[in-house]
């Protein structure tokens, strides 16, 4: 899988992917080593809500695989990550296009290898503005993710302690 895992591949399949497609949603650009994505929702008569604005569950699905998408892209195949838990703020009517900016920088990576060296889970907490037109914050939608080393890429001393605590359980 991730030797076809790069931005414009992965662009490409989000952008015909039935949910964000139908949403309206699009991946506008990827960063080469994945550490920044752009996305925009457009509104459309089928995602407007009894008030004519953009329906939340499509500003929440805007932001929903893009971090994890990203980490698995900046961590590769020695890692498994996987979305946890999101919490959104609407703070204004969606009443334009809206778009959103991901970004991931050095030092989250440097801490989340750091915290997953020995095996570990990490739970890094990610914010995302979604704003509109005027560049108003429409929504701040906050991601927790799940990342750990994969078994095989631990030394044989986590894998070990793991294996025990997993029997013991």
């Amino acid at each position: 899988m991730y030797q076809f895992y790069k931005p414009n591949i992965v662009r490409t399949a989000l952008n015909l992917w039935p949910p964000f497609w139908g949403a309206g949603i699009k991946i506008v650009h990827i960063s080469d080593d994945f550490r920044q994505v752009e996305v925009r929702l457009k509104l459309r008569w089928w995602n407007k809500n009894a008030n004519r604005t953009q329906y939340g569950g499509s500003i929440f699905s805007l932001t929903d695989p893009i971090y994890a998408l990203m980490l698995m892209g900046i961590l590769g195949k020695e890692y498994y990550v996987w979305d946890k838990q999101a919490d959104i703020n609407f703070l204004k009517p969606g009443n334009s296009e809206l778009r959103a900016q991901f970004i991931i920088s050095d030092d989250c990576i440097r801490w989340i290898k750091q915290q997953t060296a020995a095996g570990d889970k990490c739970f890094p907490e990610f914010v995302v503005n979604v704003v509109n037109n005027k560049d108003d914050v429409v929504a701040k939608v906050k991601r927790v993710l799940y990342v750990r080393k994969k078994p095989q890429y631990r030394t044989d001393s986590e894998v070990m302690t793991d294996e025990k605590e997993e029997s013991v359980a």
